[in-house]
């Protein structure tokens, strides 16, 4: 007999999860290229968002950009206000887990009560009230035995709603870190283009203090000198415009460090940042460890188990109950045997009509289902979007800057050649001014290029997921 109740009692829970209604889980199929257009080597794979990606940031090579997302991590408030949000989801998915153990609730109290006995006659009632004291003290017990899987789907959707928030929390983290970065790499290259037309500025200066010596001593006319005191004062307002553009993006990462802009500054610095290299293999499991993907998918889990729940509604649910204690309507033999009192057995509820409201919040719930599995397959298919964007942006930007240098090389070298014919006569300052022009928009042009690339790179790692760290490379 102690054998057939051993198991019994092993058995009990695989009839049950063969009793569990709804479907099980199944990942929807997307529609996914086997490589990536822009990139050779590159590949799909399953989801993997807790793989360990490292401090993807260090691979600029700035150690006051790594302090600063440092502190990004430990200070924003975004992050923060999703990470209670996942605090929330993870401890209903705890609730949950206790609804399939036994409740056991205790209870003690004191009740008066009163109930009124009466005689009437044709004229008039004659009422007579008792009170009545009951001490009562009872251990109760119940216990809904999980037949159709309602408390197990229930626990499932809820699950899969944390890891779904849990997700949600990492892509946040993820955006804060990314927008940081590029505010950062912004600033740097601003530092670059102030230092740029700084010097240019002094050139300028001489340049004009050139001309109007030579206007002294009548070489030139009066427009030349107007002409380079044009292009001065065009590159002082340059100048200035830099100041408001380097001040918001510095308010903007105080903000993301959880600081106020006014008690932050960022000294300039005369460095741009290292522009990491992009492998030109990498492991297939890279996108998929996007955190905004893992979340649209366990979304999908959780909308796929509470069709499991809305269907439960069908079938009776059973619950055992036991319940026992003392009563007495006197305090001092209160707990004595002859008071006690005790209950136990099962009950069976079923629905019998509802008015098709079971009906439709299955229906309901398959909908909300079919709108999950479109959300993902749009989450997936935006995801390769963006790789394929980051990639070719990467690439055409690399080949754009290699002709960007020699544009500048050729620029300054022209600038020396209309220089020097200026000073001996032969051209006139107008030619000086186009050149000197062009020499800087060209510098300028290159610099504003190294900040799209850095951006670029930022954007494709975030659009990784966090970059390829922590994978081994393809062949």
């Amino acid at each position: 007999m102690r054998a057939f109740a051993k198991l019994g009692i092993i058995s009990l829970p695989l009839l049950l999860s063969a009793c569990m209604v709804g479907p099980d889980y199944h990942r929807p199929q997307t529609a996914v290229p086997a490589t990536f257009k822009h990139e050779q080597g590159w590949s799909i794979a399953a989801p993997a968002d807790e793989a360990p990606k490292g401090e993807w940031w260090e691979r600029y090579g700035d150690q006051e950009l790594n302090q600063l997302v440092d502190k990004l991590n430990n200070g924003n408030l975004t992050v923060a206000q999703y990470e209670a949000q996942y605090r929330q989801a993870f401890a209903l998915a705890q609730s949950a887990r206790g609804a399939l153990w036994p409740q056991l609730n205790a209870t003690m109290g004191k009740t008066r009560a009163g109930q009124g006995a009466g005689s009437s006659t044709s004229s008039q009632a004659v009422q007579v009230s008792g009170i009545r004291t009951t001490y009562n003290a009872a251990l109760n017990a119940s216990w809904e035995i999980d037949i159709w899987g309602r408390l197990r789907r229930t626990l499932e959707a809820n699950r899969a709603n944390a890891d779904a928030s849990f997700a949600t929390l990492a892509a946040m983290r993820l955006s804060m870190q990314s927008e940081l970065v590029q505010n950062y790499l912004q600033i740097r290259v601003l530092d670059q283009q102030k230092r740029l037309l700084t010097e240019t500025v002094e050139t300028y200066r001489r340049v004009v203090q050139l001309t109007e010596s030579q206007y002294k001593r009548g070489v030139v006319a009066s427009a030349d000198v107007a002409a380079a005191t044009t292009q001065l004062k065009n590159a002082e307002a340059d100048l200035v415009d830099l100041v408001w553009q380097r001040a918001q993006l510095e308010n903007a990462i105080a903000v993301l460090m959880g600081e106020a802009p006014a008690n932050f500054n960022l000294a300039e610095s005369d460095k741009v940042p290292n522009l990491p290299v992009v492998p030109a293999a990498v492991p297939s499991q890279l996108l998929e460890r996007r955190p905004d993907v893992a979340a649209a998918e366990r979304s999908v889990m959780a909308a796929n188990a509470n069709i499991g729940v809305a269907k439960s509604a069908y079938y009776p649910s059973l619950s055992l109950s036991a319940s026992g204690g003392y009563r007495s309507s006197t305090f001092n033999d209160w707990m004595t045997m002859p008071n006690r009192y005790w209950s136990v057995g099962p009950q069976l509820a079923m629905t019998l009509f509802d008015g098709l409201q079971n009906k439709y919040n299955v229906v309901q719930s398959e909908a909300s289902y079919d709108a999950a599995v479109a959300g993902y397959r749009q989450t997936v298919l935006a995801a390769f979007r963006e790789v394929e964007d980051y990639l070719v942006t990467l690439h055409t930007l690399g080949e754009e800057s290699a002709l960007r240098e020699e544009s500048v090389a050729a620029a300054k070298q022209a600038l020396r050649q209309y220089t020097n014919q200026y000073r001996v006569g032969l051209i006139g300052f107008l030619d000086v001014v186009t050149a000197q022009t062009t020499a800087l928009n060209t510098e300028r042009t290159l610099l504003t290029l190294q900040q799209s690339r850095l951006i670029s790179s930022v954007q494709l790692i975030a659009a990784l997921g966090g970059g390829w760290e922590g994978l081994p490379a393809q062949d």
